[in-house]
Order: structure tokens, then sequence, then C-alpha cells
């Protein structure tokens, strides 16, 4: 009991299931929330929510715990999820308006990421990258007299969508 009696003056954070970069921002913010970790409970989920989150106001979100009406009426006090992902489809987004909760997610934070890293492996699609370096670690290139694929066939293709773009 003590534990909760040193966090007592926090705001509580309830986390379902941690994302998967809880790890590493929970230590830079213990100081500032207390976490309330469901998933480190020995308690089935609805009797923890009841036992222990009834009053919570924050709630920390990831992908693999959606947050669907039937978890929701368990929170009465809730005004704000979390989710450090762009995706909101495991998030009851109609119910969370209808009990006035506040839904926050990270945005197009990545999209400059995702779109060089679709871009990237398009060019390993055409250009057969991935195929080549095989062809190379298996030790084909000492056994054949030539590269079946070739290398060049896709440029035009390739320069086409780099300008559509």
């Amino acid at each position: 009991m003590a534990h909760g009696i040193i966090h007592s003056h926090l705001p509580q954070v309830l986390v379902v299931h941690p994302p998967e970069s809880f790890s590493v921002y929970q230590s830079q913010y213990s100081h500032k929330f207390h976490f309330l970790k469901a998933w480190e409970s020995p308690l089935p989920l609805d009797q923890f929510l009841s036992t222990h989150a009834r009053n919570v106001q924050a709630m920390l979100s990831s992908g693999i715990s959606p947050i669907k009406a039937d978890l929701l009426c368990h929170l009465p006090s809730l005004r704000l999820v979390v989710t450090p992902s762009t995706g909101l489809n495991h998030i009851d987004l109609s119910e969370c308006r209808r009990r006035g909760v506040a839904v926050a997610n990270a945005g197009s934070v990545a999209s400059c990421d995702v779109a060089d890293l679709a871009v990237g492996l398009l060019i390993d699609v055409l250009r057969k990258i991935s195929v080549a370096d095989r062809y190379v670690k298996q030790g084909l290139w000492a056994s054949k007299t030539s590269y079946p694929i070739p290398l060049g066939s896709k440029m035009f293709i390739c320069l086409y969508l780099i300008s559509i773009f």
C-alpha cells in the first residue's frame, strides 16, 4: 500500500497493455504520472478497472488492446485516450465522442519516413536489388556466366513513378 501512497499525488494514467515504446518513456514520465499497469495485475481486467481505475482520467492505448464500449463503461471519469500509433482503428471513436473522451494519436509524424521506405521498397522490387543480393550471397555469381535478371530494364518505370510523387 505504501507504493500507492507515494504516487497518490500524481495523475493516474491507465495502461491496459503497454505500447512497444512504453519501456522507453515510462521512466521519463514516472515522476509526473502514476501508471496503472493493468497487464501486471492478477485480477481480471473488468475487476482491475472497477477496483483501481474508476477515477482515472487518461489512458495510454496500444493496438493490442482495443478501446471499445465494453472497456469504456468501466471508466466513467475517462477524458483522454492517447495512442502512440498513427492509426485509430483500435479505438471506438464514436463511443469516445459520445462519452466526451478526447483521442490523441501520433498523427502524421512518421509519414515522411513511411513514404521514404515505400519508395525504397519500390526501387528494390523494380531493380530486383534483394534478388541480386540473394544471387550473390548464394554464390551463384561464381557458377553462372551471366546474371539472369537485366538490371537496367525498369529505369523508365522508376523515373516515371518518381516524377508523379
